[in-house]
């Protein structure tokens, strides 16, 4: 196969891979954000300790997480029918791929939260501060670099599942790689494939630590004080 075949054909993946990943990464931000933050509020000790509905939400996290991808996408097949009318093509592996990824950026979520300082919390409820302004002002500022890189770590992970998602027709670059390197032996397009994902996660890679560390380095210089006067101020 000559470069001239390879390119509109690499084109159109790469698109589909954006297009899928996009979509997906956006979801489980939506979805993953709240669901985090639930599991430290609800935790014993959190500002709206329930027990009961945090094993729940936890047991139902551990749940989705267990499952394999291959296994999820088949288990979702008549929701995903549901949702988009088909089971192939990019719209369809969205489904799966937001389903797969919302527990997965959740738990990452959380751990960036309990890493927030608790003796900003405290200072913030001896203001008068309400649990809405505290995880608005003080949770999800103050772990903003964490959860940086929860998305950069999502999102990279999304452009595995996305390419074992073209083995069953979802298209992407996993499907390139399936229907012209594997199945015809197309060896040097296989392998373009293959530079073109670790390039593009090299390069959210690259991006997502970089925003992390400024956002970091920004808040190191900052200090606890002044970012408690703002509070104060906003409050």
């Amino acid at each position: 196969m000559t470069w001239s075949e390879m390119q509109p054909l690499l084109e159109q993946a790469c698109w589909d891979t954006l297009y899928m990943v996009g979509w997906s990464t956006l979801i489980a931000v939506v979805g993953g954000l709240p669901l985090g933050i639930l599991l430290v509020l609800t935790d014993r000790g959190g500002l709206l300790q329930n027990l009961a509905a945090n094993k729940v939400i936890g047991q139902i996290v551990n749940i989705a997480r267990s499952l394999p991808f291959i296994i999820l996408m088949v288990a979702l097949m008549s929701f995903t029918r549901w949702i988009t009318g088909t089971t192939i093509g990019r719209e369809a592996a969205i489904v799966p791929l937001a389903v797969g990824a919302i527990p997965f950026f959740a738990r990452l979520v959380e751990t960036a939260v309990r890493e927030v300082d608790h003796g900003l919390v405290e200072a913030v409820q001896a203001m008068g501060g309400n649990t809405w302004t505290i995880v608005r002002k003080v949770l999800v500022p103050e772990s903003l670099p964490s959860l940086i890189s929860s998305t950069t770590t999502t999102v990279v992970a999304l452009i595995g599942y996305s390419a074992m998602a073209g083995t069953v027709g979802a298209g992407g670059l996993g499907d390139i790689a399936i229907r012209y390197g594997y199945q015809r032996f197309e060896t040097g397009l296989m392998w373009i494939t293959v530079a073109i994902l670790a390039v593009v996660i090299s390069l959210i890679q690259f991006a997502g630590d970089y925003a992390a560390r400024s956002l970091h380095r920004r808040g190191a210089h900052s200090g606890p004080a002044p970012r408690l006067r703002l509070l104060k101020a906003a409050s």
